[in-house]
Order: C-alpha cells, then structure tokens, then sequence
C-alpha cells in the first residue's frame, strides 16, 4: 500500500497490519492494514474524511464482542472506538460515548436510580453495537429505551436520530444499511429503587453465567432466533453440541454458542457455522440466520 494514514495523521494512535484476533471476543482475525483508536468525535471525523480522501475503505468496531473476522483481515482503514467512552447521567436519561461498555451504562443507571437498561447487564458489546445491531437479552431490547442517537453520515455531518428514525426491529437497526457511524446514544429511563435495580442485574447476570460458557472465548449468540423457534433447541436436538470443526466447537454447555476450545481460525468459526445451518436444515427445514457480524477478507 502506497499511501500511509498513519503518516499523515500522527496525533492519532494508529497500528499497522494489527492482528484483529487481538481484539475480537472470539481471540480470532487477520490483520486489519491500519487500526486506529479514536479518542473523540472530531479525531474520528478526521480519520473517515482522511481515509475517504485516500480512497481507503473504513470499518468501524465497537467491543468486537459479537463479531467474526475472516482471516484474510480488514482492508483500509478500521477503528476501535473503545477509547470513546464518556458516560453521564442527567434526570431520566443515561448519555454514553458509543464505545463506552453497554455493561458499564447499566451499572451508570443503577447509581443514577434509573431502570429499564437492566436486561443489558450482562451484554459484552460496546453502546454503539448495541444501538447497530438492537442488542437485546432476556425479554429486553435497545429499541425499547433507546431515545436517540448520535451518527455521523456517509457525507461527514453529524446527525442526530430518534428511536423511529433508526427503524428497529429484532437484532436490526437503519444503521446496518448505511455507512452512518454511531458517535453516541441517548437512553431515556425511569426512576427506580437502586437496590431493587442491582437484584435484577445481579439476577441476570447469574442466569448467563450459569447457562453460557464464558470459560472460552466466543462470539456470544450465534444465530437469530427462527419464528416460532429457539437456535439452542434446534441445534441440540440436531446432536450437534460438542461438534469441532479445528478449535472451533459448538458449546455443551449451551448450543447457541460456539466456542474457541483449542487456537481457532475465524475459518474454522465459519466451518463450524455452515455444518450446523446444513444439518439443522436437513433435519428440520428450518434456516438458521447468524446473528454475528461475519466481515473482512478470506485468506489468500
């Protein structure tokens, strides 16, 4: 690659060739070519504009929690926007920068006495992958307290966006379809007793810890839930908990997850991934739709 981003933006922390399994949740993914971490709004408006000015693609990642890089890399430019996460709290409302920990939002609403983020308690991805993807766990959703949101267009402006205008629906936001960037989220909540608060995300947090296997890496949730369905029920009726593709395994302890058991590749995530869709297909009829985000390159 001929032209350095890197060079020409020297303020701003950006690696070169940087192994993404670093970084993603899964402890897989090839080598982003430039990997920057933002600290603020305005640096992140410059490396967009600097790196559209180099014709270099960008990629944008959150806490890379739900996420699989191929391991051929990310080409461009990608950023981490993990270095932006101011969080505030004013009367009914949580304000968080959307690299700010979906996790640390809750725990800024229970002390602020404010409820409704409890079912995020346990989620690991970042506030903007929340609001990206409609991030959601045991019966709550981001669309049902999301209030707006902070993005940056494909143009370079910064716009504001209401809940309707993101046009939720199950594990979909308007901002999957647009090169829009989410700089921050607006939570409109409600006041609650703060010990009461805490019980339910501790309640939470002990359901996911007994049913998930948080002992291996894993990209969480696998797969969408299929109308009128579960993923995990399907797949262990289809006998295939304790499947290994490589180091890639589907979980014994919960079928909806698939878990780095010994140095996976993303390849052997996806091998692992394509055997389960095929087989609970030909057993059921029924399509299993990933909920992960797949992206990046296949190796050479």
């Amino acid at each position: 690659m001929t032209t350095d981003i890197a060079t020409l933006l020297p303020t701003i922390k950006i690696l070169k060739d940087e192994p993404l399994s670093h970084y993603s949740w899964t402890k897989t993914g090839g080598p982003a070519d430039f990997l920057a971490f933002p600290r603020s709004v305005a640096e992140t408006q410059q490396l967009i504009e600097t790196a559209r000015n180099l014709e270099l693609p960008v990629t944008v990642l959150g806490n890379a929690s739900n996420l699989i890089v191929r391991d051929g890399g990310i080409r461009g430019l990608t950023m981490i926007l993990t270095k932006m996460d101011q969080i505030k709290t004013t009367d009914e409302r949580v304000i968080a920068d959307a690299g700010a920990a979906y996790i640390a939002a809750t725990k800024a609403a229970q002390r602020a006495g404010l409820t409704g983020l409890e079912f995020a308690a346990g989620i690991p991805g970042s506030v903007g992958g929340g609001v990206y993807m409609n991030a959601g766990a045991y019966g709550g959703e981001t669309a049902q307290v999301l209030e707006s949101a902070l993005v940056l267009t494909e143009q370079g402006e910064l716009k504001r966006l209401d809940n309707a205008e993101l046009d939720f629906s199950y594990r979909h936001s308007a901002v999957q379809a647009s090169q829009m960037v989410v700089l921050q989220a607006t939570f409109r909540l409600w006041s609650g007793i703060r010990n009461l608060i805490q019980q339910e995300m501790d309640h939470l947090n002990y359901l996911r810890k007994s049913k998930q296997p948080l002992e291996y890496p894993s990209c969480g949730s696998v797969f969408k839930r299929p109308k009128g369905y579960f993923a995990g029920k399907l797949i262990h009726e289809a006998g295939l908990q304790g499947y290994q593709s490589g180091g890639a395994a589907v979980s014994r302890k919960h079928a909806g997850f698939i878990v780095n058991v010994n140095q996976a590749t993303a390849t052997d995530y996806l091998n692992v991934i394509a055997h389960v869709q095929q087989t609970v297909y030909n057993q059921t009829g029924v399509k299993l739709e990933t909920e992960v985000r797949v992206i990046g390159v296949e190796p050479e």
